[in-house]
């Protein structure tokens, strides 16, 4: 199981006769699932820090040994390297069984796009277009990019199933500018004049405002999701 695992998904992967075994790269997290999931009264797991990058050569994660694999809402960061997504992928298929398979959520092409877009500009015109580009923390791939590096760089899958939603979302009562603050902190924290960096926020939350802006009232935003079902083979 790779990334966020929250306790309604725990218990319901935790209902059958097997264990689950998750990882996360960061410790903090695997310390808030360990205690959340004992206290949901999940016993049959083990957890553990590994990066998901590194399954393939992990000693801990062995080989053919899992019936299914689980990721949601992480690859879109785990797969940033480009160079590393064939790696990444082999040591999930490693690790399953003949027949196993892998079902993964995680953002799709277009994903907050609006967002991703303002700040772009607004960091890129203080530090550079480029240096902005490469500070982007996520990727967000498509259909054609997931049966592509499964069935065919990586070979030894099917996908069985491959589906992009979009799923328009009503921005919580921080807004797009908490939006901003804290999922572009990234970006942000590059501008190192504080005052320049205040302005990059407000110009960015102020493009945000026209294009978020909902007709009734709050605002919108372009939240895609990229589901994928593929099997061993």
């Amino acid at each position: 199981m790779y990334g966020i695992l929250d306790v309604e998904i725990g218990k319901t992967l935790a209902k059958g006769e097997g264990k689950l075994h998750g990882i996360d790269s960061s410790k903090a997290m695997i310390d808030a699932a360990t205690k959340k999931l004992q206290e949901a009264g999940v016993g049959n797991f083990t957890l553990e820090v590994c990066d998901a990058l590194d399954v393939l050569n992990h000693p801990t994660i062995p080989k053919q040994q899992f019936t299914k694999a689980f990721s949601n809402a992480a690859m879109h960061w785990i797969l940033k390297p480009h160079d590393r997504h064939e790696a990444f992928f082999q040591g999930v298929r490693e690790s399953l069984q003949p027949g196993g398979r892998f079902v993964f959520e995680m953002g799709g092409l277009g994903n907050v796009c609006e967002m991703v877009t303002a700040l772009l500009i607004t960091v890129g015109r203080r530090i550079g277009h480029e240096n902005a580009v490469a500070i982007n923390p996520w990727f967000f791939g498509d259909e054609e990019w997931a049966r592509n590096v499964l069935e065919d760089k990586v070979g030894g899958w099917k996908v069985e199933k491959v589906e992009r939603e979009w799923r328009p979302t009503t921005a919580d009562k921080g807004g797009v500018e908490g939006w901003v603050r804290l999922m572009g902190a990234k970006w942000l924290e590059a501008i190192e004049d504080e005052a320049e960096r205040e302005d990059a926020v407000q110009e960015a939350v102020k493009a945000l405002k026209v294009v978020c802006r909902k007709p009734d009232d709050g605002y919108m935003i372009s939240y895609v999701r990229l589901r994928v079902l593929a099997r061993k083979i």
